[in-house]
């Protein structure tokens, strides 16, 4: 062992091995190093090693992985352990892909560890692009299964992690997604603590998340990858974050080009790197050297920074034996396994979510039917599949599809495109409306129909990323876009019946179609091959029991101006109007009831937790999961509170008849109230728990027909 260098002995601590290398590296070396793609140093026997990689719902961007749904797809599940076991998998391909990659000499972009997920960005507003990248609108849901998904993708090993997850954009970023990078998102302290930062100081105290990511807009005055607020003062400070930070993709240009906080490209970095933004995602950070020439960063602070990358890519292994690591051995044969994809597919029906369903309609009895329409621009998509960000599956399965796989042979299936996406015309030099009579008369022609409708992709999605030219990838309203809805009343009004199937990675105002159509169905984006758990779920083989991450609203009249980033009006928590379909509601094929709802004690002193256990039986004649919610308010608060709060989800399977306890633990945190000041405060007072299937609020009793039980305590 006396040959070789100390940062390649294994027996030693991963601080001194991290001392040892950096002090052999020269300057110039360091500053290389904190590129995203990070060069070779022979001399060291240092491979090169590019920092960016995704992971957002299964590997993606290079070559074959098992596609999940879409990460808000995902969050509906309301299930943890499901998110835990879908990150595991994801990790597994990653590191068999890695390995094989290296087996290779291939250290491409895409090919590496650090994997830039999950998204915990709260979605504050239905129109943001990006918004189904996220875990939804809720703090304590994106909290919870950001958790779970980075411990999943980081392993439980004692020594080595498997991936490196990263919590990104850091922090207060959810559009305008055309002005991301020179806007201004002015949050209070309150909205601060209270909304945008729970689930990032979750993830650093809790699954001590590897990596954070900036985000690009500037947070109160400053830009976020330069930010000392966030990245010194909150995340470094206030919560001991250990981990690496990376800049988003050129977003360090953006401070003397967009956001005029400097005048120079050095001075720009210098910004970062003082504020302990270690990875550079762009190539701002060639401007190192002339930096620290110019006396804008010193030597100390660029060695720090390469130490916290040097730990990160340690405790990945990338310096030790390949015996030694526990990961090294996964076969390249589990990546795109049928045991993965039959799991994706399990993830894929469940998080598909039931929001309207008159007369029982569905499920459909596909024995009992001659023929069926499949109409609709979604029907037949790949896009409306995958969202983005996404791997490339080795089969993919469309609704049309998964249908015509699911029906006997008997079955004729009569198909229509009915119109555009959201053109007027499908063929370039037709009338508007070119593809509705073909619809109409497939309708006619059937003895039910199935329209899937909704959004892709390529019209909702990240700034350059989508096709979407008139709004950089936000909704400009929440309608139906081109002439889905002309077509969907079309088809209303040939008089079939109509299941309404929308596949979008975020709300859209249906009023008309609740009004008008029996059934309605929210399928987000699926996964590779979503549209056999969409067939699954039409003919009842499987029971939906997804739930709303976030609130489908009647109009987009009744929204805030979009670059308001204040929380007043906005999601479940502050909304003064009716939902159409409210966070946390989606319906069942069978039916579930509450009772004996209890708490350990009816007063409780500083300090105490209290637990609560709710009953919850299968009233109903078929087998079926069911998400089971708990909800807190402060009925005394002294500052401007949420109506109420989820602060506990718990996912059941239940057979017909059966019966099961669930328990919940409130802690002295879970009933904190965040002041003007940003400061949590517990006020002594009256609080209420509410256990159900859904939130307490009229309208989702209403949808429900189910009653959410209440209990209270009283804090001394």
């Amino acid at each position: 062992m006396d040959n070789i260098p100390s940062y390649k002995n294994e027996t030693l601590s991963y601080e001194e091995r991290v001392k040892d290398l950096v002090s052999q590296m020269t300057l110039e070396e360091k500053t290389m190093q904190m590129l995203f793609d990070a060069p070779a140093i022979p001399r060291l026997g240092i491979p090169a090693y590019n920092w960016w990689n995704e992971a957002l719902h299964g590997v993606a961007r290079a070559g074959i992985a098992t596609v999940f749904p879409q990460a808000i797809g995902m969050a509906a599940t309301f299930d943890e352990d499901l998110i835990y076991e879908a990150a595991e998998v994801i990790s597994t391909e990653g590191r068999a892909k890695y390995h094989e990659f290296q087996r290779k000499n291939d250290h491409d972009i895409y090919k590496g560890l650090t994997f830039w997920s999950p998204n915990i960005n709260i979605f504050r507003d239905p129109r943001w692009g990006r918004g189904h990248e996220t875990y939804g609108e809720d703090p304590y849901l994106t909290s919870r299964l950001g958790i779970k998904f980075v411990k999943g993708l980081q392993g439980n090993d004692s020594k080595y992690i498997k991936a490196a997850a990263c919590a990104k954009h850091f922090a207060v970023h959810s559009g305008p997604e055309g002005e991301r990078h020179r806007f201004n998102a002015i949050a209070t302290k309150k909205d601060m603590y209270e909304t945008y930062l729970p689930a990032f100081k979750r993830l650093v105290h809790d699954a001590k998340v590897e990596a954070v990511m900036g985000a690009y807009n500037r947070t109160n005055d400053e830009p976020c990858c330069g930010s000392k607020t966030l990245l010194k003062d909150i995340l470094r400070d206030e919560w001991g974050f250990k981990g690496h930070v990376t800049s988003d993709c050129w977003a360090i240009k953006d401070f003397h080009e967009n956001h005029m906080v400097t005048k120079t490209a050095p001075e720009s970095v210098a910004l970062a790197v003082n504020n302990g933004c270690d990875v550079n995602c762009g190539n701002m950070y060639l401007n190192l050297l002339i930096a620290y020439d110019e006396g804008l960063i010193d030597e100390k602070t660029i060695d720090e920074s390469v130490s916290r990358l040097m730990m990160t890519r340690m405790r990945l292994g990338m310096f030790d034996s390949n015996e030694k690591i526990p990961y090294a051995s996964i076969p390249y044969s589990v990546v795109d396994c049928e045991e993965h994809n039959e799991f994706a597919l399990k993830v894929s029906k469940e998080s598909l979510v039931l929001l309207k369903n008159d007369n029982n309609i569905l499920p459909i009895d596909k024995n009992s039917l001659k023929s069926i329409a499949v109409i609709g621009p979604n029907a037949d998509s790949r896009n409306a599949l995958i969202g983005n960000y996404f791997g490339t599956a080795s089969r993919y399965i469309t609704v049309l599809e998964g249908i015509r796989e699911s029906v006997p042979e008997t079955v004729r299936i009569n198909y229509s495109q009915g119109c555009h996406l959201y053109k007027d015309q499908v063929e370039g030099l037709a009338r508007p409306n070119d593809r509705i009579a073909e619809a109409i008369s497939a309708a006619e022609n059937s003895d039910i129909v199935i329209m899937c409708l909704g959004l892709d992709s390529t019209i909702e999605g990240e700034e350059g990323d989508a096709g979407n030219e008139y709004a950089s990838g936000d909704k400009i309203d929440l309608n139906l876009p081109g002439n889905q809805q002309q077509l969907l009343e079309a088809v209303h009004a040939t008089g079939k019946p109509v299941i309404l199937l929308l596949l979008s990675g975020s709300a859209l105002s249906v009023t008309w179609a609740d009004n008008n159509i029996p059934a309605i169905v929210q399928a987000w984006y699926p996964g590779a091959r979503g549209g056999k758990a969409v067939a699954s779920v039409l003919f009842g083989e499987s029971s939906p029991c997804g739930k709303l991450p976030v609130t489908f609203y009647k109009t987009t009249e009744e929204l805030p101006d979009f670059h308001d980033y204040s929380m007043k009006n906005r999601t479940y928590r502050y909304m003064e109007k009716e939902a159409l379909y409210p966070f946390g509601y989606g319906l069942s094929y069978s039916r579930f009831e509450y009772n004996a709802l209890s708490v350990s004690s009816d007063k409780i002193k500083q300090g105490d937790n209290i637990s609560c256990t709710v009953k919850v039986k299968n009233i109903g004649n078929r087998e079926a999961k069911e998400a089971v919610q708990l909800y807190l308010k402060d009925v005394e608060a002294s500052v401007a509170a949420p109506k109420w709060q989820l602060k506990g989800i718990r996912k059941v399977r239940l057979l017909p008849g059966e019966q099961e306890e669930v328990s919940f633990t409130l802690t002295s945190e879970d009933m904190m109230l965040v002041n003007e000041e940003g400061a949590s405060v517990l006020e002594p007072g009256n609080f209420e728990i509410y256990a159900g299937g859904s939130q307490p609020d009229s309208r989702s009793i209403y949808l429900t027909g189910s009653n959410v039980l209440k209990a209270s305590f009283t804090l001394e």
